[in-house]
């Protein structure tokens, strides 16, 4: 009671939650001690620092999307919510730079700076609940990181909490700042275990002139992969390449079909016209229908597509592997669950090799052993493939069958030094990540 009372004292009784009030911010049916949701920088570090004195760990959380990932906690200890801290602190059109707190959401974030012509080219799935620092931490993206990169490509500066409550600042506010060590890409994709974002500064991009999307259907998966390796050597210049499964297509309202490749461009108009047209030289002779325009809309949907075709889903898996190794994953990923009386379905980001794989079962209550057996299946095409997998999203049973993350090796071992001098005491979401981070 102690801890609780300091922390009402920091961020005002209204917004430490207990007992029922917690029930939102339960992980993996593990309710936290308490919820806080500190309004400043200031009391973000005063909390870190209170909770790391009482020795209560700590778990950073933005919109909660993706909250399901890793291994469930230990001890839930304290959920540190960032939503409080929302504002577009500064935006300066000019450099192609804006800074902003942790706890804005992307399409908040994005309408704001779509305002003045510009945005910031992230789009993971679920942007109206997906907030910057949470996206920065999963180091998420979607359809458009094929030409724009992640997170690592656009962070510039970051103010972080370290796990004993100081305030840490790295990088900068200008594009060019190349002095020193990059830290703050040190943050990225560490899934809040090394410290808590709490603003950062990135690079944006002008809104462009023109976007189009476009899908191309085959009748076979074979001939896919063919058509995608053609476009990837050639000389078009794609903002998205994505290949999605029949099951996939439907949920995203896709003409029937083995396998879709779903295309992207953005530019000056002429420019666009162009490159869809010229795309047609490109696919229609390796077995593809002409390409047909998809609505906008569809962009939101690509990286849930997956997904979004299974309902509820027995488990999801991520897969990278080499992008030439992309429609062969898929197909012998779909071989192995249909081989095991599962059904699946697929989509990729096909032009850097990231795959989202969603499991269903034919009856209600699946027995996790034998979704373990499928995901394992999965792993091992991964490997296959030049790449590796984890384990997205699945139920704690499934959870405790297999390892969530792979096997990092020399990555990990390296990782945990990092664990151990940023964090000695283990208070940030402890245990949950790669290595048993």
């Amino acid at each position: 009671m102690l801890l609780l009372d300091k922390l009402r004292a920091i961020v005002g009784p209204a917004h430490v939650l207990t007992d029922v009030e917690v029930s939102p911010y339960a992980i993996e049916g593990r309710a936290p001690e308490a919820a806080v949701r500190p309004g400043t920088i200031d009391e973000v570090a005063a909390v870190v620092a209170h909770a790391a004195e009482a020795g209560v760990p700590v778990v950073p959380w933005g919109g909660g999307s993706a909250i399901g990932m890793g291994l469930p906690p230990a001890r839930a200890g304290i959920v540190l919510v960032l939503t409080r801290l929302a504002a577009l602190v500064e935006h300066e059109p000019g450099d192609l730079t804006a800074t902003a707190q942790a706890g804005i959401s992307l399409a908040a974030l994005q309408s704001q700076l779509r305002g003045r012509g510009q945005w910031l080219s992230l789009d993971p799935a679920d942007a109206d609940r997906a907030t910057l620092g949470g996206v920065l931490a999963a180091n998420a993206s979607g359809p458009r990181r094929h030409l724009y990169g992640t997170a690592r490509d656009l962070l510039i500066g970051v103010t972080v909490i370290t796990a004993d409550g100081a305030i840490v600042r790295g990088g900068g506010k200008v594009v060019k700042n190349v002095a020193g060590y990059d830290l703050p890409k040190l943050f990225i994709g560490s899934f809040g275990t090394l410290g808590v974002i709490v603003e950062a500064t990135v690079k944006l991009r002008p809104v462009p002139d023109a976007e189009r999307l476009v899908a191309v259907s085959f009748e076979r998966f074979d001939d896919a992969a063919v058509a995608l390796r053609a476009l990837l050597g050639g000389d078009l210049i794609p903002n998205a390449v994505e290949l999605v499964d029949a099951a996939s297509a439907a949920a995203l309202g896709l003409p029937p079909a083995a396998a879709t490749v779903v295309v992207g461009f953005d530019g000056l108009a002429d420019q666009v016209d162009w490159q869809v047209a010229e795309l047609a030289s490109v696919v229609v002779p390796c077995g593809g229908a002409k390409p047909m325009a998809v609505s906008t809309a569809t962009w939101e949907r690509l990286a849930s597509a997956a997904h979004e075709a299974v309902g509820a889903p027995a488990a999801i898996m991520t897969l990278s592997v080499l992008p030439a190794a992309v429609a062969e994953t898929m197909q012998r990923g779909a071989d192995a669950a249909r081989g095991r009386g599962f059904v699946s379905a697929w989509c990729a980001h096909a032009g850097v090799g990231h795959v989202t794989a969603a499991l269903s079962a034919a009856s209600a209550r699946p027995e996790p052993a034998a979704i373990a057996t499928v995901l394992e299946a999965w792993r091992a095409s991964a490997r296959a493939g030049g790449g590796h997998a984890s384990v997205t999203w699945a139920p704690l049973p499934v959870k405790t069958a297999l390892p969530v993350w792979d096997d990092a090796g020399v990555a990990g071992r390296l990782m945990q030094r990092i664990k151990t001098q940023l964090d000695p005491n283990n208070v940030l979401n402890p245990g949950r990540f790669v290595a048993g981070i």
